[in-house]
C-alpha cells in the first residue's frame, strides 16, 4: 500500500527532492528521494538537516 504524502517546503539538490510531511502519528518527517530514472533512493529522517545532508552527498549508482 502507498503512502499518501502532502509535502510542503520542497526543494531540489541535484536529482534529489527534500520535502517536509507528517506521518501517520502527527510528526514531523523529511524526506530525499532522488527523481534519477532507475534510481530508487529515498529516505525518511527526523530533521530537515539529516535529509539535506543526504540529498548533498547522494549519489546514483546508474548511469
Amino acid at each position: 500500500m502507498s503512502a499518501n504524502r502532502r509535502f510542503r517546503s520542497v526543494t531540489r539538490t541535484g536529482p534529489v527532492q527534500v520535502g517536509t510531511h507528517y506521518d501517520g502519528r502527527g510528526r514531523e518527517k523529511h524526506t530525499a528521494a532522488c527523481t534519477a530514472p532507475r534510481c530508487g533512493f529515498s529516505a525518511d529522517y527526523d530533521s530537515r538537516a539529516a535529509a539535506e545532508l543526504a540529498a548533498r552527498t547522494h549519489r546514483c549508482p546508474v548511469r
